[in-house]
């Protein structure tokens, strides 16, 4: 019967450990490109500029720098994805780093989440990328911060697509419109 007993309390943490549905952002995009080129635009700096933002500083370690600068001319901190930190990585499998809300939402700023990219050769010189966001809070700017990056990631995504097939994104006018912004 102690045996028993102790069997139940493993039990029922693992099944409540299960049954909690995770809030998660996911996409899946097939890239027209092979696993290493799509690797080089995630895990460098030039690579990032070339779909993500116009400014960037990744420096591919684990904790080494994962810095997304949406606006490059807003104040430290204020830029995009400021001090984010690389998790872990699988040369041409995996990336994990941390992430944060945009800066309109300063709450849920404070807080980070954890984005998961993993990349498959999915044949033909192709690469299937799915992106998993998770380690979201709810209510008030979660909730907003959420409904943003649902949003956005698409967008990011397929800026990646069409830097294989188009060329590098042109953040000319961004960087405008950024400008003008930042005054």
């Amino acid at each position: 019967m102690k045996n028993f007993g102790l069997l139940l309390l493993l039990v029922v943490p693992i099944e409540m450990a299960f049954g909690a549905a995770e809030k998660t952002i996911e996409r899946e995009v097939l890239v027209n490109a092979p696993v290493e080129k799509v690797w080089q635009a995630w895990t460098t700096t030039s690579g990032i500029k070339t779909f993500f933002a116009p400014d960037a500083h990744v420096d591919l370690r684990v904790d080494g720098a994962f810095e997304i600068f949406i606006n490059p001319y807003a104040p430290p901190g204020q830029k995009g994805a400021d001090g984010m930190r690389i998790l872990g990585f699988q040369k041409e499998r995996m990336l994990s780093f941390t992430w944060n809300a945009p800066p309109d939402l300063p709450e849920a700023r404070k807080q980070r989440t954890v984005v998961i990219v993993r990349l498959e050769p999915a044949g033909d010189g192709k690469t299937r990328v799915t992106l998993h966001h998770l380690g979201w809070g709810e209510g008030g700017e979660w909730d907003k911060a959420f409904e943003y990056f649902s949003a956005a990631w698409p967008h990011v995504l397929q800026n990646l697509q069409d830097s294989f097939t188009k060329g590098p994104k042109d953040w000319t006018q961004w960087l405008e419109q950024m400008k003008q912004i930042s005054k």
